[in-house]
């Protein structure tokens, strides 16, 4: 979809563009699929704070999205096109002939009115969901699960898409967004195509007002801070860090530190994004 631009009546207005929402349905969201969403404000089940500069925002309901698609070989009609709060994609309320609603993450290209399928005799088109076995080489998928079952963990923002380089051994090799290359178990579903909201990434903010609406706090740098806040305060007028190099609020080194924990998929990565 578009983005729009308005006339610079202010400062703010000057910077801002929106998506285009036109081509979205003007009703509510599928009541039977809402889920309440309380914001934690960063804080865990203790009251402290863990995720730094998030609270306020605008109240929102969790849209349950079918991340499974295990309805296989029965067609699903595309009612609406929807807004989602809770993510950058625009999402899907699909009717299955049995009359069960689910949404769905929708992908580039899919209208009001198209019939989806999932199963390995699918189509290959795009909101149709295979396991990696049945997809051709090549291909563009999103919505990709990392676990057979489980459920789609892999490539689900506004615009993303995984290629589908390989097939060996059991394993179908994806390049996913990031540059790196992972196998996954033949065996895991995939949606065909791009995600929808390919103009997310083009968006600007434009105003401190509106990151408030999402849920985001100011973030204070370090540097303005007094030393008993953080390492890189205190000084006369504006002081160097004084460090060897940047450091978060505890101490660690905020550059060039690896922070990712061992995890048991690690074999499955060829190779990583950084290209190592």
């Amino acid at each position: 979809m578009p983005i729009n631009k308005y006339k610079p009546t202010t400062p703010s207005r000057r910077n801002m563009t929106v998506i285009d929402y036109s081509g979205l349905s003007k009703c509510g969201p599928e009541r039977s699929l809402l889920a309440p969403n309380k914001n934690k404000s960063g804080r865990n089940s203790y009251g402290r704070i863990t995720v730094r500069h998030r609270g306020g925002g605008n109240r929102t309901k969790y849209r349950i999205i079918d991340f499974k698609r295990q309805k296989h070989n029965m067609a699903a009609e595309v009612l609406t096109l929807e807004y989602d709060p809770n993510r950058s994609a625009f999402i899907a309320l699909v009717q299955y002939e049995d009359g069960e609603k689910r949404y769905i993450i929708a992908p580039n290209g899919l209208k009001v009115g198209d019939k989806i399928y999932s199963g390995a005799d699918a189509d290959i088109k795009p909101g149709n969901a295979l396991p990696l076995a049945k997809i051709p080489t090549g291909t563009m998928v999103h919505n990709v699960e990392l676990y057979p079952g489980k459920g789609a963990q892999l490539a689900r923002a506004a615009g993303i898409m995984a290629q589908l380089m390989a097939k060996e051994n059991g394993l179908a090799l994806l390049r996913l967004p990031s540059g790196e290359m992972r196998n996954v178990p033949e065996q895991c579903m995939a949606t065909i195509g791009q995600v929808s909201n390919i103009d997310h990434e083009n968006m600007k903010i434009g105003k401190a007002g509106r990151k408030r609406h999402m849920g985001w706090r100011p973030t204070v740098r370090g540097s303005v801070m007094n030393p008993n806040d953080h390492p890189h305060g205190g000084g006369e007028g504006k002081s160097p860090i004084g460090r060897p190099g940047p450091v978060t609020p505890w101490g660690k080194p905020a550059l060039g530190y690896k922070t990712r924990k061992p995890k048991s998929s690690d074999k499955f990565i060829v190779s990583r994004r950084n290209g190592k």
